[in-house]
C-alpha cells in the first residue's frame, strides 16, 4: 500500500516528523479504531484522528444532541439538536477527510453486543459516560486482546490511561462500579473546554500506540487538574484478584 500524491500532501506535516515519516503515516492509514462515545471525549478525539488519516473509525454512540451537550461538543450546533450523535459526527468526518471510513453503531453497548462490535480493531476509545459500560468495554477488551485507552472529564478533572493486557481498567477501579447508577457530568457537572484537552490528549495517545512511538504509556493514568492546570501520572499496579485479567480469569470465562 502507497500514498496517494493528495495524501502526502494532506499529511506531510506528519511524514516529515521522524519519529513518523510514511512508514508511520501507513501504520495510521491502516488502523481501525473504536469509539465508544461520541460525547464530549469524543468530539475532542474524532476531529484529532480524522485529520490524522486513521483508516477505519467505528462511532458507537445511541444518543441524540440535547442542548446541554453544546456547552462541551463542538461536533454539533443548535439546529442539529434532535438528531443522532453518530450520523453528524460521520458526517463531520467525510467531510474533514473522504480517506477514513467510518462505520457507525447507535445502540448502547451492552454485554451481549460488545464483542460482536469491537471485534476487529486495533484500539479502542472509550469516552462514555458511566462506570457500568466501561467496564462492559474493559472486560470485553481483555477477552478480544485489544488495546483499551480510557479517557474521563468531571467537574475540573481529567484522566487517561492506555490499558494493554495487564493491568485493565478493571484493576484500577475494582467491581463496586458494575450498577449503572454512579454520578455523570450531568450531575456533577464538567467545564466545557476540559472535555477538549482530554480527548485531544487521548487521540495523542492512540496515534503513538498505532505509530508505535516509544515509550509505551500503557498501564500509566495521566491526570490532568483544570484548576491547577497541572499534569501528573502515575503507575497503576496489576490486581492478581482481578475477576478479568487476574490470576485464573481465563477459567472464570
Amino acid at each position: 500500500m502507497a500514498l496517494s500524491d493528495e495524501e502526502l500532501d494532506r499529511y506531510a506535516r506528519h511524514i516529515v516528523l521522524p519519529q513518523v515519516g510514511g512508514a508511520g503515516q501507513l501504520k495510521l492509514t491502516a488502523a481501525r479504531i473504536a469509539i465508544a462515545g461520541a460525547g464530549g471525549i469524543g468530539a475532542g478525539a474524532i476531529p484529532s484522528l480524522t485529520g490524522a488519516g486513521i483508516g477505519h473509525i467505528t462511532l458507537i454512540d445511541d444518543d441524540r444532541v440535547e442542548l446541554s451537550n453544546l456547552q462541551r461538543q463542538p461536533l454539533y450546533t443548535s439546529d442539529q439538536v434532535g438528531q443522532r450523535k453518530v450520523d453528524l459526527a460521520a458526517r463531520f468526518i467525510g467531510k474533514r477527510n473522504p480517506h477514513v471510513e467510518c462505520r457507525t453503531v447507535a445502540d448502547r453497548i451492552e454485554a451481549d453486543n460488545v464483542d460482536a462490535i469491537l471485534s476487529g480493531h486495533d484500539l479502542i476509545i472509550d469516552g462514555t459516560d458511566n462506570f457500568a459500560t466501561r467496564l462492559t468495554v474493559s472486560d470485553a477488551a481483555v477477552r478480544l486482546g485489544i488495546p483499551l485507552l480510557s479517557a474521563a472529564a468531571q467537574q475540573f478533572q481529567g484522566q487517561v490511561g492506555l490499558f494493554r493486557g495487564q493491568p485493565c481498567y478493571r484493576c484500577f477501579v475494582g467491581d463496586a462500579f458494575d450498577a449503572d447508577d454512579c454520578d455523570s457530568c450531568a450531575e456533577l457537572g464538567v467545564l466545557g473546554a476540559l472535555t477538549g484537552i482530554v480527548g485531544n490528549f487521548a487521540a495523542l495517545i492512540a496515534i503513538r500506540a498505532i505509530v508505535g512511538i516509544a515509550p509505551d504509556p500503557a498501564g500509566t493514568l495521566h491526570l490532568f487538574d483544570g484548576l491547577s492546570l497541572t499534569w501528573k501520572s502515575m503507575k497503576l499496579p496489576r490486581d492478581p484478584g482481578c475477576r478479568t485479567c487476574g490470576e485464573g480469569h481465563e477459567a472464570r470465562t
